[in-house]
């Protein structure tokens, strides 16, 4: 068989896998059409036809000898949760299939370009929707990548999906992460931690250029010495669905998509002399994480139920569920949009910059500086974005002078009885001691409740006699509330709040692949590796038809011998397929010239350098009786 017959032969694989996701294409399109506009932006539709033969044997050596592992060290969930989930040891997962298995659970998969900001992340999950980078690590980072791809997202996060009470936690943990407050160090962090990843997987960026990164992303690191709520949350995370265990200090069992997706790390935290296992509390927020090495420490869970205890005993003291003056104050540090909510449901969105408060803490005054937005229900109100309120809001907070009740739970008959109509002047003094004296022009009203009232020739003062607005100035807005239930990380109605202090996607793309199988479509680079490609693609063919006559396996075995041997995995790859064929042959390698013990001998001499491959690949030769030493 020739070398074009086996490119031909691999092209009709991939065309005939790309046809199955056409049909439940939909399924895809439409979950992005249910998405709110600012999250579409960050969505990258799965090019599967870009994957070569060599990514798929990548992938496939990487979830074999993982099923192998952890058949029994991970928690049993995993290994029936692949199944479930559509994701198989053969071939990268068609993100349409996933689909068709997640629908019945009530999730759904989108692909993603890369990292993306962690408060879109968690938007994702909150929606039921488990996002996936869809590159695919390259076989010189087989252990570890420093960027998300498709196999840490596949197969390390969804399998547990299948778990209901698990789900539940995901979502819950979505619910709570979208709202938190970032401070403006984090947003650089992550911008330097993703132009990292991109120029570590990019084989044309040079050696300064990846110093630069690096020396940008601890200049960032070193800048952030306050913790914001987004990065204890997000070590919280980190020492649970990325690097969690499961069981007892003496008996436990991995479900942390980190550790599950790591040839790696899943063999290193097995190891207590090395790995210290700690009982998971809320102290773990105090433990900070290196991602670019191996865990000095994991926690341990006891259960589903006690992950959704931790995580909610956190969120208990979180600005999104206290308000108040101290969330307000946090906010200000944070020096990035967040979200201020009066009792009466309003939403003020903006950079909070200015609080008044009296002796015993009860917010008097909020003032936000630059583009600011109102809402209700992460709803826009109408005339009420960043087009109005560009250069900030403000507005009294707290009880009306002479009225028992918030001015929000007053119809609009009790309003009038008291003086306060459309097309009347009104004086408002505040318990406070802030005033106001306006016409009043409109009311909005929301769930039978006052959230806005809209004033013409209106002057606000302080309680210290300084002018907060003029009348020259024209219409104010004056929030209706008595206390501050809420306050949370970004915009209300992020879909309406363009504006570049808020989390938008990045301009800097991921690394594409390199190569491409589709002669249309090949890069300049592919020239070069096309033949290699070919043998991969007709390992597969033969592999996965049994009928493929003796003759044309021995020639393709010869020719990856002659052409390829620096290629290990193509080496291992072709060794399996005799093995699975039930060939015979000399598995010492030693004193022997056919070509099976010629490819052992082989792959003896050309091992990958990277540290810890040496160990999988004994393991995995071990597995088809073939007991060699390498090295």
């Amino acid at each position: 068989m020739s070398l074009l017959s086996w490119t031909s032969a691999a092209g009709v694989w991939s065309r005939g896998k790309s046809s199955m996701s056409d049909l439940s294409l939909s399924r895809q399109q439409t979950i992005i059409e249910s998405l709110p506009a600012h999250l579409k932006g960050f969505v990258k539709v799965q090019d599967y036809a870009a994957y070569t033969p060599r990514d798929q044997a990548v992938w496939r050596f990487l979830l074999r000898q993982l099923q192998a592992h952890l058949a029994g060290t991970a928690h049993p969930v995993y290994l029936e949760g692949l199944r479930r989930t559509g994701i198989s040891a053969d071939y990268i997962p068609i993100l349409d299939e996933m689909n068709a298995c997640l629908e019945k659970i009530g999730w759904g998969v989108l692909g993603v370009d890369g990292f993306i900001p962690p408060a879109i992340f968690m938007e994702f999950q909150a929606r039921r929707i488990l996002v996936i980078a869809t590159d695919m690590r390259t076989i010189d980072q087989i252990l570890y990548t420093p960027a998300p791809d498709i196999v840490h997202e596949s197969a390390g996060h969804a399998p547990f999906l299948i778990d209901v009470d698990y789900a539940e936690f995901l979502q819950r943990f979505g619910e709570i992460g979208m709202k938190v407050l970032s401070r403006r160090e984090d947003q650089l962090i992550y911008a330097a931690i993703r132009h990292l990843s991109i120029s570590k997987k990019d084989s044309t960026a040079t050696a300064m250029e990846i110093q630069q990164a690096e020396a940008s992303l601890e200049s960032a690191l070193q800048a952030n010495q306050y913790p914001s709520e987004a990065t204890l949350l997000a070590r919280l995370y980190w020492w649970t669905v990325e690097y969690g265990l499961v069981g007892t200090l003496q008996n436990y069992k991995i479900y942390g998509a980190g550790l599950l997706s790591s040839l790696a790390e899943s063999r290193h935290c097995l190891d207590d002399s090395r790995v210290a296992k700690r009982l998971l509390t809320l102290a773990a927020i105090t433990q900070p994480y290196d991602i670019t090495r191996e865990q000095p420490q994991l926690y341990v869970t006891h259960s589903c139920r006690h992950l959704c205890q931790v995580l909610e005993d956190m969120a208990r003291g979180l600005a999104q569920q206290t308000g108040g003056l101290g969330a307000i104050e946090e906010a200000i540090n944070c020096e990035t949009v967040a979200t201020v909510e009066y009792n009466s449901g309003l939403q003020v969105s903006g950079q909070v910059t200015q609080v008044h408060s009296d002796a015993m803490g009860n917010v008097s005054y909020v003032q936000t500086t630059g583009p600011t937005q109102l809402s209700f229900a992460g709803q826009q109100l109408p005339d009420q974005g960043i087009e109005r309120h560009a250069a900030g809001y403000g507005s009294p907070v707290g009880y009306v002078t002479g009225f028992k009740r918030c001015l929000s739970d007053y119809s609009m008959d009790e309003l009038q009885f008291v003086g306060i109509e459309v097309g009347r002047s009104v004086s408002l003094e505040f318990v406070s001691g802030f005033q106001l004296q306006g016409e009043l022009i409109h009311i909005v009203r929301r769930r039978q409740k006052n959230v806005l009232l809209s004033f013409i020739e209106c002057r606000v003062l302080s309680a210290s006699g300084d002018v907060l607005f003029d009348p020259a100035w024209g219409q104010f807005d004056m929030a209706v509330g008595v206390h501050i239930d809420s306050v949370f990380g970004g915009a209300a109605d992020p879909a309406r709040y363009c504006h570049q202090a808020s989390w938008l996607p990045s301009d800097m793309a991921a690394q594409e692949p390199a190569y491409d199988l589709e002669p249309s479509r090949l890069r300049p680079a592919a020239a070069t590796e096309l033949a290699l490609f070919e043998c991969y693609a007709g390992l597969r063919q033969c592999r996965e038809a049994p009928q493929t006559p003796e003759a044309s396996v021995w020639q393709l075995v010869e020719l990856i011998i002659d052409r390829h041997p620096g290629e290990w995995l193509l080496l291992f790859e072709a060794i399996e397929l005799l093995f699975l064929r039930n060939r015979r042959f000399d598995r010492s390698g030693v004193g022997s010239d056919c070509p099976a013990a010629r490819l052992i001998s082989t792959l003896r001499n050309n091992l990958p350098s990277e540290p810890g491959l040496e160990k999988v690949l004994i393991e995995a030769l071990r597995r088809m009786e073939i007991n060699i030493e390498l090295g």
